[in-house]
């Protein structure tokens, strides 16, 4: 039996619809919303105003781009949460009204286990290699920073998670800084590629467990530039490659402390990343250096599946579906859901 599965995400800044036929992907369609780079972040209000604008045609498109007829689609897979309310609202609404009017069955999905789940889409002509469980996954974006034991596809438990700010944050923050463009990650990352990771020693926190905190390395590098800066007017930028080098090596080398007391703890020999931070190379290069170190298999996503998309919210409806975990007319969506 063939199972055909139409995925919408909508919740950030990110409107994405997808078609997944029986676990391959035929179409990933994202519309990114330029507004928010004059705010220096995401506007919640404007947000939703785009996704309203951008949902029917995204849908569309992803429909033609897959050749799929929409009384083909067998279930309607949406993000129910965690993300913002009026964003979350929009694809929600629109997730109901189709499956209505097509009469198929409404699947929810939860936001941070789609991307997790993102490892498991498939590509015709590609190698499409999938971890096999139990396997850790360490999951990084701007608002989440979490270490998730993956013991099957809905079957997840986090074993450490920050305490206050996400690693995405802290690296949008420091950008910020420094007067980078927003986000100010890529910009970090790009800049770090011709510096000393070396060059500045930034204080790492000592938290218990398995857990993260970024709160006190944003404030430490605050008070780092204003004091700098007074002394060295042009500090920033005559030191930007090294500056960035130090924050991305800080950064990554607090997540991948805490990854290694996790693969000691479990004695899971399988490893994956995750989220908008996994497109990061250097984490993509120190996760790669510690499969080598410990003799671990590991999983890094393709760079389109690592920030918010659709496919991943289609692969995680398409397990559901084969389970039959639908919802119905009633489903409202969830600014914070639980995991």
């Amino acid at each position: 039996m063939v199972t055909t599965i139409l995925g919408i995400e909508s919740s950030c800044d990110d409107t994405s619809a997808s078609v997944i036929r029986d676990g391959y992907m035929l179409s990933n369609v994202i519309a990114n919303q330029e507004v928010h780079k004059a705010y220096g972040g995401v506007v919640p209000e404007l947000a939703s105003r785009a996704h309203q604008q951008n949902i029917i045609p995204v849908v569309d498109r992803a429909l033609r781009l897959a050749g799929v007829d929409k009384s083909e689609i067998d279930g309607l897979a949406f993000t129910r949460g965690p993300g913002l309310l009026g964003s979350l609202l929009v694809g929600t609404s629109f997730a109901k009204g189709f499956a209505l009017y097509n009469n198929i069955p409404l699947i929810e999905v939860n936001h941070l286990q789609a991307h997790v789940l993102a490892h498991f889409i498939k590509e015709k002509d590609t190698d499409n290699q999938q971890p096999d469980f139990p396997f850790l996954c360490l999951l990084v974006s701007g608002g989440h920073t979490q270490i998730i034991l993956v013991k099957n596809y809905f079957d997840m438990e986090i074993i450490g998670q920050t305490i206050d700010d996400a690693a995405g944050e802290a690296f949008d923050k420091c950008a910020k800084t420094m007067g980078l463009p927003y986000p100010g990650g890529p910009w970090v990352d790009k800049y770090a590629k011709e510096g000393n990771p070396q060059a500045y020693k930034f204080t790492k926190p000592r938290i218990a467990n398995l857990d993260y905190s970024y709160s006190g390395f944003k404030t430490a590098f605050l008070y780092f530039i204003r004091d700098n800066i007074k002394e060295h007017p042009d500090f920033i930028k005559e030191n930007m490659n090294d500056l960035c080098a130090s924050i991305q090596f800080t950064i990554i080398d607090i997540l991948i402390d805490k990854l290694k007391l996790a693969i000691k703890q479990t004695d899971v020999n399988q490893v994956a990343i995750a989220g908008g931070v996994s497109a990061n190379s250097g984490l993509r290069n120190a996760i790669t250096q510690l499969g080598q170190e410990l003799n671990l298999k590991v999983f890094i996503p393709e760079f389109k599946f690592t920030t918010d998309n659709a496919a991943m919210i289609a692969i995680a409806g398409y397990y559901k579906f084969l389970e039959k975990e639908f919802v119905g007319q009633e489903v409202i969506p969830l600014a914070r859901m639980p995991f």
